[in-house]
């Protein structure tokens, strides 16, 4: 693993590896990138080899610690058997002077040879024989001798028959234990004999010979635990079994130990071989589980692989979004900010900040009151802001005075919407805020420059009625002049006064007076400047007074008014001298329309009535009517169809029935000539 991290790292290796290296600075990154994206299925395939060399270690070890299991117990089984003869042979030398001491054997001489002839020793016949080689006795008894006396002896033919004679010639020249070669008595089954020369002081007594079974030391001196584990079979020279000790059970063929059986030899051979086990399923569920989570973590690296692919993509995908965010956040004007619940600024933009003067971190974490928030109307936003984060923002937008940084006053327009989070949950409020402190001082300029238009076009109006106004108070002054004249005559004549005269001749003079105070009161309330007083008013009453203020320059104009006021026409919010206003210029543009027409033709009809949810004022000429072109551009500024118009009527007219949130529409006059409609919601709105 160091070379192969290294390899990238190493430049001796880059020529050869990457042979555009010299021409390409950027090939050894994309190498190193290379080798980072196998890196992880080069570590997984080493994790997986030392998985499998551990398993396999460690089924090796395991068996290398069953063959040494097997080892050591087989020299353990020696060692036993090798004890076990080594203590029979001693038992047979000291017991052997007693056998040749007397013909007959003594009650203690027969149990000491009862004893060794049990099972614990492993022999099954003992026998003494002279130093010539005949038999003195045996124990057990031999068949064909019982019935006779202790002490016959036998041929030396018969001794040989039952005792190798090179065993006991061996034993009694060497003067040590001597075992013979195995053989297997007709009916029995295979023995080996140990050969003890008996000796005294003085000279040898004879030889002591032990029989044993070969099966029954093979069965009886091996312990139970060592049948359990191991089949334990005695081979002579030609391989050919000669006893065994076994249970049905299957061998293993791999753990087997042969040794030769020294003592007795003589081409005897012991082979042990292990039992196999049973099926150890804990390994076997253990190997499986490794090779499933090697399976599953094969797997999961591929699916993680693959996973990772497509976060590389998503997140490539998520940067290219942010900075395409980014870039058009940077670029927006309108400020944008988003809240928590509890009114805390979690998020201002660029555009934000600059409009407030503030920087990100400066706002950011601050809960209310604000600093961009305006000292002087503290409460009021406030109080905006509680509204805000219970109910949200107007749809069309809140108002609100701010304050920059710098101190200077900010007006801004606020649209708040309810900011969701991932999981579908209200997590706060995001607002937009726009500044509309130069719209405001625009719009407010306007309106005054409107103001100061609408003035000017009711002194227009007045400067064009001025003549007829003059004839209009000259008869009131003329008449209020000609009774005071009368009163004054009738008071230097001599004759009685009559006071009932004079009663009613000043009456006149008041009548007359109080006519030329309306003129002049209804004159400069039509001129006067003042702001829009938006009250509730009868629409009738100001319809009234406009149609007072025109009634002379109908006259002269040879026009006649008709007017109809509804009775039960509700009252609507305005300002009167501007309502006042759009009635005198359309009666005025309904008289202009009607010079060509006769003079018995020439009649206006001014009336109110309710439409709906409107009140409507309608006042209808029998004129030529309005052309299409002229249609299409009515409302424009600067645009009449008056030699001597400014063009400017009609766009105030309408101006004003926007401000009012109402509508000034036209249509044809089924008489002839055109109806001009002014309509004025009835229900009470603040502007």
């Amino acid at each position: 693993m160091r070379d192969i991290r290294k390899g990238p790292k190493d430049p001796s290796h880059e020529p050869r590896t990457h042979p555009m290296n010299d021409a390409s600075p950027g090939a050894p990154l994309h190498t190193r990138r290379q080798w980072l994206q196998y890196l992880p299925y080069l570590s997984l395939t080493l994790f997986l080899a030392a998985i499998a060399a551990l398993v396999w270690l460690t089924r090796a070890h395991d068996a290398d610690e069953q063959r040494t299991t097997l080892i050591n117990d087989v020299l353990w089984m020696e060692q036993n058997l090798r004890f076990h003869l080594d203590r029979n042979e001693i038992h047979l030398r000291e017991i052997g002077p007693e056998l040749f001491a007397a013909r007959e054997l003594s009650a203690q001489t027969e149990a000491r040879l009862a004893a060794l002839l049990g099972q614990e020793f492993g022999l099954v016949r003992i026998l003494w024989l002279s130093p010539e080689g005949e038999l003195l006795g045996t124990m057990p008894p031999l068949a064909h001798e019982r019935g006779v006396e202790t002490g016959n002896a036998l041929t030396a033919a018969d001794a040989r028959s039952l005792a190798r004679e090179a065993a006991f010639r061996l034993a009694s020249s060497i003067g040590r234990p001597v075992y013979g070669a195995h053989y297997t008595p007709p009916g029995e089954q295979p023995h080996f004999e140990v050969h003890v020369p008996a000796w005294t002081d003085e000279a040898q007594l004879g030889v002591v010979i032990g029989v044993y079974s070969l099966s029954d030391l093979v069965v009886r001196e091996l312990p139970w635990w060592f049948s359990e584990r191991y089949r334990v079979a005695v081979l002579d020279a030609d391989g050919k079994e000669v006893a065994a000790k076994s249970k049905v059970a299957p061998l293993s063929a791999s753990l087997a130990y042969t040794m030769p059986f020294d003592p007795p030899g003589h081409g005897l051979v012991l082979q042990i071989t292990a039992y196999k086990s049973d099926t150890r399923w804990v390994p076997i569920l253990l190997g499986a589980s490794i090779l499933l989570l090697a399976v599953i973590i094969v797997w999961s690296v591929t699916q993680l692989r693959r996973q990772l692919a497509r976060r590389q993509q998503a997140e490539l995908a998520l940067r290219a979004e942010s900075a395409f965010r980014k870039a058009m956040e940077d670029s927006m004007l309108t400020g944008m900010r988003a809240r928590d619940l509890d009114g805390r600024l979690s998020y201002v933009n660029s555009a934000f900040c600059r409009m407030t003067g503030y920087a990100p971190d400066e706002l950011v974490g601050r809960s209310p009151p604000m600093p961009y928030w305006d000292p002087e109307h503290l409460d009021q936003t406030l109080e905006l802001h509680r509204q805000i984060m219970t109910s949200g923002s107007d749809p069309e937008g809140t108002e609100v005075r701010l304050r920059r940084k710098n101190g200077e006053a900010l007006d801004a327009l606020v649209f708040e919407a309810p900011l969701i989070d991932a999981s579908g949950r209200h997590a706060g409020w995001m607002g937009s805020v726009l500044d509309i402190t130069e719209q405001k001082r625009a719009r407010e300029q306007a309106r005054q420059q409107e103001e100061r238009l609408q003035q000017s076009s009711r002194l227009i109006t007045m400067g064009e009625m001025a003549s007829t106004l003059a004839h209009e108070l000259n008869q009131p002054l003329a008449a209020i002049a000609s009774y005071n004249s009368g009163c004054i005559n009738r008071l230097e004549d001599t004759r009685p006064i009559d006071r009932q005269e004079l009663l009613d001749i000043h009456g006149r003079i008041a009548r007359q007076a109080r006519r030329a105070g309306e003129i002049i009161r209804r004159v400069h309330d039509f001129v006067r400047r003042s702001e829009p007083q938006l009250a509730p008013l009868d629409l009738n009453t100001v319809v009234g007074d406009a149609v007072g203020l025109i009634e002379a320059d109908a006259r002269k104009r040879h026009t006649r008014l008709r007017v109809q006021l509804s009775p039960d026409l509700p009252q609507v919010t305005a300002d009167a001298v501007m309502i006042e206003q759009i009635v005198v210029n359309l009666v005025r543009n309904a008289m202009d329309a009607m010079r060509t027409t006769a003079h018995d033709k020439r009649v206006v009809d001014v009336s109110t009535r309710l439409d709906g949810r409107f009140a409507t004022v309608s006042v209808a000429d029998r004129g030529a009517g309005i052309g299409e072109e002229a249609a299409a551009r009515l409302f424009e500024p600067f645009f009449t169809t008056k030699q001597e118009g400014m063009g400017m009527g009609l766009n105030i007219c309408r101006s004003i029935a926007e401000l009012h949130r109402g509508r000034l529409s036209f249509g044809d006059n089924p008489e002839g000539g055109t109806i001009f409609t002014l309509s004025l919601p009835v229900e009470t709105e603040s502007a």
